[in-house]
């Protein structure tokens, strides 16, 4: 997705199985189209990474723009690797878009059917989550490390939308997006040994253990009740593409944000 008319160089991934749907709006920001400078060049979308504020504000209206959507009904949330879910309502607009201070506290998952409203996450290597249910018009994203993986995350999403909205997760469709990969994940044992078998790359006799975070992220949709062929999963890794992605562990912790964004267009 991109538009011309804001920045030339501003690119998102988008899921072709999602792109289908006219009432939604979904995508990861690429790095390229913003105003940041240095190691957040250029689109870093992060407030919490030292970054110039005014640079951020500006490369977020730009995004919001491009999706659609007014930067005022972004919302944001703290984000602390847990499992944690908040329902999102038209209140609640705007929350955490400018100033991280007023992010929704202490959750990595946004859950909403009020159209107007972006949810959006950010990222620099963990996965992004992003599902939409065609028949409730309701949309959620996730931010899942192992951390929040391990904590349910995923599961948790999916139950909120049953739970809040009546979603089945039969019919919900989902996106693993760019996040780092299985050739760049290198872990201890202890990180390991929290994964199953299926989410642990071959590895070379003797060498660290490497997780597969998108085959986890697509596993734990499937536990959740999602049909296999309703997961796309992106196949990128943010740690290999620097042109593309910020990469927490590639950039040695000093970088921006990436941005996974979905939403319910506003009627007309």
């Amino acid at each position: 997705m991109m538009d011309m008319r804001i920045a030339p160089n501003l690119d998102t991934w988008t899921s072709p199985a999602l792109l289908g749907l006219p009432w939604f709006a979904h995508g990861v920001s690429r790095r390229t189209g913003g105003v940041s400078v240095g190691p957040f060049d250029s689109l870093n979308l992060g407030l919490h990474v030292s970054d110039d504020i005014d640079s951020v504000r500006e490369n977020r209206r730009r995004l919001a723009d491009a999706a659609g959507f007014a930067v005022s009904g972004m919302v944001c949330a703290e984000q602390v690797h847990g499992g944690a879910v908040a329902v999102v309502r038209a209140e609640d607009a705007g929350r955490g878009a400018a100033q991280f201070g007023d992010a929704l506290l202490g959750v990595d998952a946004l859950v909403t059917d009020v159209s107007g409203v972006l949810l959006t996450l950010f990222y620099a290597d963990c996965v992004p989550i992003i599902i939409a249910d065609p028949a409730r018009h309701t949309v959620a994203v996730a931010h899942a490390g192992w951390r929040g993986l391990v904590e349910g995350v995923v599961g948790n999403t999916v139950a909120a939308m049953r739970e809040d909205f009546g979603s089945e997760p039969a019919s919900l469709l989902a996106a693993v997006g760019p996040c780092i990969g299985p050739c760049c994940f290198e872990v201890g044992a202890e990180v390991a040994e929290r994964f199953p078998s299926e989410a642990l790359a071959p590895r070379e006799t003797g060498g660290k253990p490497h997780v597969d975070l998108p085959a986890a992220a697509a596993r734990h949709l499937r536990e959740a009740g999602l049909f296999v062929e309703n997961i796309t999963v992106a196949g990128e890794c943010t740690s290999c593409l620097p042109d593309l992605y910020f990469s927490h562990r590639r950039d040695n912790g000093r970088t921006g944000r990436i941005a996974a964004f979905a939403g319910v267009r506003k009627p007309g």
